[in-house]
């Protein structure tokens, strides 16, 4: 006679059987056991009777079957393989780690995950290196990478650990309810000390691999800003912070009215810019490497405790270097209009 609930190791396979009382019938199948058993989604479940890992009476189980009394459920979880990606020492600092999630202040320049042209020392790599506990995404021993930063923005990211965090968090991220807050430099004072930008955002009509404020059918995107400090009469700080999550949504939306990102190399200034008004006053033509984009804060619910957590990231050294530069242009620019007068 089994039992209601029993849990065995099988050759490293985690193998569950359940005898289905009166109160958990009519339930489907993929539901009843993405609720009992901690650490699985419903789609790692679905993912799981495809592959033939769960039975009803011994028979292979449909996600839609739903249950009966007396119904005998068994489930097979094989172990995590291992990612197909060699672990490699990358650097960036690791602000916090538990074990369900992972806190990265990712430095600039950093790709987040393998792509062409990027195929080795991304963070993915980094992290399989350096991080503990890694219990497995879609079976899959590797890290969930639950949201991205533009290569060369710098600042906070979240990684999952296993299935649960990440489909907690991502629901969070889904439904705009994470915390995120960035620090921009940009080009020109902006008017007021706060206010926001609610403009659709779509592909670029023409250039493809671009994002652009759209006519028609783009997709709502809000970024509320607020003034820090101004640089002389050209420059800005903001603190930025984007409610929906459009791709390079801070980026597009201050260059559509007119404030784009210092060092954007898509949607800001190009060289000829800076030529233009700086190098024939005083020499100086700036070198500006990246956009001057900061991830600074980042919050959430956590998928264990239920609380909510924050955490911060302090301007990197390189962007605090360029608003000394920016300011030292601003001072230059004031000087050789005081000698003109």
């Amino acid at each position: 006679m089994p039992i209601h609930s029993e849990v065995v190791e099988y050759q490293s396979d985690k193998v569950y059987s359940f005898l289905i009382t009166r109160a958990e019938g009519n339930q489907r199948v993929d539901a009843f056991l993405a609720s009992r058993i901690e650490g699985l989604t419903r789609s790692r479940v679905q993912a799981l009777i495809k592959e033939g890992s769960v039975q009803v009476n011994k028979q292979p189980a449909k996600a839609s079957y739903r249950l009966r009394v007396a119904d005998h459920v068994d489930l097979r979880i094989p172990p995590a393989v291992p990612y197909r990606l060699e672990p490699e020492p990358v650097e960036f600092a690791l602000i916090y780690q538990d074990s369900s999630l992972i806190i990265v202040n990712k430095p600039p320049g950093l790709v987040i995950h393998p792509a062409p042209g990027h195929l080795r020392g991304t963070l993915v790599h980094g992290l399989l290196k350096h991080s503990r506990g890694l219990s497995g995404i879609g079976g899959v021993l590797r890290p969930g990478i639950v949201h991205r930063l533009d290569k060369d923005t710098s600042g906070l990211l979240v990684v999952a650990k296993n299935d649960r965090a990440h489909g907690l968090l991502s629901a969070q991220f889904k439904a705009g309810e994470v915390k995120k807050r960035y620090l921009a430099v940009v080009h020109g004072i902006m008017e007021g000390s706060l206010g926001e930008i609610d403009l659709p955002i779509g592909r670029h009509p023409k250039r493809r691999k671009e994002m652009a404020v759209a006519s028609s059918g783009g997709r709502r995107a809000l970024t509320t800003w607020r003034k820090l400090e101004e640089l002389g009469g050209r420059f800005s700080i903001l603190s930025v912070a984007p409610k929906t999550g459009r791709t390079h949504q801070i980026r597009v939306h201050l260059s559509h009215i007119g404030h784009p990102i210092v060092g954007d190399p898509v949607y800001g200034y190009r060289r000829q810019w800076w030529k233009k008004h700086f190098s024939a006053k005083n020499g100086t033509l700036p070198q500006i490497p990246r956009q001057m984009l900061h991830a600074e804060t980042l919050g959430f619910i956590h998928p264990d405790s239920g609380d909510f957590c924050e955490f911060k990231a302090p301007m990197p050294k390189d962007m605090m270097d360029i608003i000394g530069v920016l300011k030292s242009l601003a001072f230059w620019d004031k000087k050789i209009d005081n000698n003109i007068n």
